[in-house]
């Protein structure tokens, strides 16, 4: 009899070898192309973890590729701007392959390099006619806030798309950008210059405004300091008048009386006087302390009028 570990670890083996030959499995992060004599016939876009059935070889063969966006460089070349100037950039390219099914037949077994390869003319033949209709300014220019710049690439994305599309690769393009700009030594003096008036223009154009601003700020406190002065000369001339109303009613009273006024002005005197901490030596008979002579207020009217 046979030992029936042995017939266990057998059957195991023809298992898992059924399992090899006749199932395979896709990452999340690949697409597959199932090709039957050499033919593509199924794609796999989205996958769930489980296996799937296939034929084994040479009936059918399985091919992943990568799904994640993959960068791409073209090289530091050459062109002319829509202004006859040379100019040296480089470009890099996002792509991923979004239909497996149209990918593999274009590029031998789903070759990576070879696709990108094909795109590398692309982008260079996008670049070359997208650099031809801008002048130079609009690469190197800061009017705007760079929008000459972002045109540029968006043109170039949309050329790139378009042969993509028309050519049926497989792949979607999602982002195309400058990655350097060079400039050839027999321009590159012009367009320092060019640079150096832009950007005095922009330090004019500050300063004229910070000039006007500062002018507006001035004239708004002149008219301020102005509204000041006119409302503290209103208010003086209220001050006054009221004084000078007050002046004369005392006036009229002095005039009546003129003792009485003498009477009133030496007493301010002496007050004034003894404001601080005063030690006195005094002659009786000199104004205003001639007061303390005793017979002194009997010369002061005391009738109505007075009072």
């Amino acid at each position: 009899m046979k030992n029936p570990l042995t017939v266990t670890i057998a059957l195991l083996l023809i298992l898992l070898v059924g399992l090899l030959l006749f199932t395979f499995q896709v990452r999340t992060t690949q697409v597959a192309v199932v090709t039957t004599f050499g033919k593509a016939t199924r794609e796999i876009t989205q996958t769930d973890g489980l296996p799937y059935f296939k034929w084994p070889w040479p009936i059918q063969r399985v091919t992943l590729l990568d799904k994640p966006i993959q960068s791409f460089e073209d090289k530091f070349s050459q062109d002319l701007t829509a202004d006859n100037n040379s100019i040296l950039t480089m470009v890099y390219v996002g792509w991923r392959i979004s239909e497996p099914g149209q990918f593999f037949p274009k590029f031998s077994n789903g070759s990576v390099a070879e696709a990108e390869r094909t795109l590398g003319d692309m982008v260079h033949n996008a670049k070359t006619g997208v650099l031809s209709k801008h002048p130079l300014s609009d690469l190197i220019s800061v009017e705007g806030g760079g929008a000459g710049f972002t045109a540029i690439e968006s043109e170039i994305l949309a050329n790139i798309r378009g042969q993509v599309q028309t050519n049926r690769l497989g792949i979607t393009i999602e982002f195309v950008g400058f990655k350097k700009i060079g400039l050839p030594e027999s321009v590159t003096q012009s367009v320092f210059e060019r640079m150096s008036s832009e950007r005095q223009v922009l330090i004019s154009r500050a300063q004229n405004e910070g000039e006007a601003e500062a002018q507006k700020i001035r004239s708004d406190a002149e008219r301020r300091a102005a509204e000041v002065l006119i409302d503290a000369e209103r208010k003086a001339t209220e001050i006054r008048g009221q004084g000078y109303a007050e002046a004369a009613k005392s006036l009229a009273v002095f005039q009546q009386n003129p003792k009485l006024a003498n009477f009133l002005f030496r007493l301010d005197a002496i007050e004034n006087s003894l404001k601080d901490r005063t030690t006195l030596f005094l002659d009786q008979q000199t104004a205003p302390f001639d007061l303390f002579q005793a017979n002194f207020f009997d010369s002061i009217p005391t009738n109505s009028t007075a009072r």
